[in-house]
């Protein structure tokens, strides 16, 4: 059995751990932490873990997280750094949701997360936890930086084309939309009903944090440097991304579909849908899985790639232990293995 500890249980990713979690045969959470809401039952809070939990929230000194196999972070960025220097010696794996540990030069942190980072020692061994491009790492890793929501569907959606070098670098496009728990649990007015519902707009047009993180995973893939344009939109939909990618094709006659389906074959979570398909956020909501279409739209020499995922699920909660599932030698799907749900 795995035992866990979840740092920040409060928030929607939070919640989604413990859901995923409460369904897997392997794992025991043994401790969730909130200072502000120490003391109050996991399902008091969350009427729909009812029965599944028998846990309470507690202040992080009283946690015993060195007690654990591994600490998933399920907090604001600057948290898991915070903590990693006591948790690894102990020999605890970390998962860390936030940001900490994704970007692998210290100075590109500070500049758009606005803070030094604390220990960059370990940053240098921290793996970026895309089991579909690290997967080999992850299952050695003691931290693993759980990407962002974002940043999985445009890298998974772009990464065929160029490990293949297949399409101009520098004229990359990724059109993205997100529903509004991509945003957290948080009150701020611009998330609220009767802002965000029946409206569509764009937002982080001059720089989004997500966009390094994107750029340098890409790199890694790519025979030549990337140069990305990264819109992200707030979309009046609780849960969900599409992400519509566009590049420059070298060679129009290309077989995009052939391309696709040899890079993904055999994997669990990715789903290259066939020719002609438009997937869309409720065909993936609550599930691990991210579904792919590419299209070449006619008289262009563009390729055109779709990819729709559950925001709290692959791009967040249900990639962490997918991750975990790696690290401790599980098969990759235990636990994640539901089908979305509908309507």
């Amino acid at each position: 059995m795995i035992t866990i500890g979840i740092v920040g249980g409060t928030g929607y990713t939070g919640v989604e751990l413990l859901r995923l979690l409460a369904a897997h045969p392997h794992a025991e959470v043994r401790a969730i932490t909130s200072r502000k809401d120490a003391g109050t039952r996991v399902a008091q809070m969350f009427p729909s873990l009812r029965g599944h939990y028998d846990l309470a929230f507690c202040d992080p000194k009283d946690a015993r997280l060195a007690d654990c196999n591994v600490v998933f972070f399920a907090t604001p960025h600057g948290v898991a750094m915070s903590q990693a220097r006591e948790l690894v010696p102990a020999g605890v794996r970390i998962i860390d949701l936030a940001a900490d540990f994704r970007l692998a030069d210290p100075a590109t942190f500070e500049r758009w997360y606005k803070m030094p980072h604390a220990c960059p020692e370990l940053l240098e061994e921290a793996v970026y936890g895309i089991p579909e491009i690290n997967r080999d790492a992850v299952r050695g890793a003691r931290i693993v930086a759980n990407p962002g929501c974002y940043p999985t569907s445009v890298q998974l959606g772009f990464l065929p084309l160029l490990e293949a070098g297949l399409v101009d670098t520098r004229y990359l496009i990724a059109d993205c939309k997100s529903g509004v728990s991509g945003a957290g649990r948080k009150a701020e007015l611009s998330l609220t009903f009767a802002e965000a519902s029946d409206n569509f707009a764009a937002y982080g047009v001059a720089g989004h944090r997500h966009l390094p993180e994107i750029v340098q995973g890409l790199n890694r893939a790519s025979r030549e440097p990337v140069r990305l344009t990264f819109t992200p939109h707030l979309t009046p939909i609780i849960r969900g991304i599409l992400a519509t990618l566009y590049a420059p094709l070298r060679d129009p006659d290309t077989d995009l579909q052939a391309v696709y389906e040899r890079r993904y074959s055999g994997e669990a979570f990715v789903d290259v849908m066939p020719p002609g398909s438009l997937p869309d956020t409720r065909g993936v909501r609550a599930s691990n899985v991210l579904r792919i279409a590419v299209h070449r739209p006619p008289d262009s020499d563009l390729a055109l790639v779709i990819a729709v995922l559950d925001n709290l699920v692959k791009g967040a909660a249900g990639q962490a232990i997918q991750n975990m599932n790696l690290m401790f030698g599980l098969p990759e799907t235990t636990g994640l293995a539901a089908p979305p749900v509908m309507p």
